[in-house]
């Protein structure tokens, strides 16, 4: 079985959630493969900024991890962190992406597509919470 790691951010700015919509019409977070020699949270800033063209700063060491089998020869993990926009102007990356919102921090889990970044985004949030409390 192949494997692939991808890390990414879910970006907080004030109580809205930036989200991305792929080509393919399912939104999740920015994220994308790690490069050699690169650490998770490295790959999270330079895959957020090619994505979205945010410089971000990562809030804390805590890690969200995610697994899942993608097609069925591919384990795929994702390591997603808390961080916030250092700029603002928000310049998708069109030729994997479709769209982008702020969306609230109460209606995250409407909007993304699969159940277990439902499931994640259920811990993150938990987090988010105790942080901006």
């Amino acid at each position: 079985m192949k494997y692939e790691k991808s890390c990414g951010a879910v970006i907080i700015k004030e109580y809205n959630i930036l989200l991305i919509e792929q080509k393919s019409g399912f939104y999740g977070f920015p994220k994308g493969h790690m490069e050699e020699f690169e650490s998770e949270k490295e790959t999270a800033i330079r895959e957020v900024k090619e994505e979205t063209n945010l410089d971000i700063e990562i809030l804390s060491d805590l890690r969200f991890p995610l697994s899942y089998l993608q097609k069925s020869d591919m384990k795929k993990e994702v390591v997603y962190f808390l961080a916030q926009p250092i700029n603002e102007e928000v310049k998708i990356q069109e030729s994997e992406l479709s769209g982008y919102e702020w969306v609230n921090i109460d209606e995250v889990e409407n909007k993304l597509t699969f159940d277990n970044m439902k499931e994640i985004w259920k811990l993150i949030k938990e987090e988010i919470k105790k942080i901006m409390s």
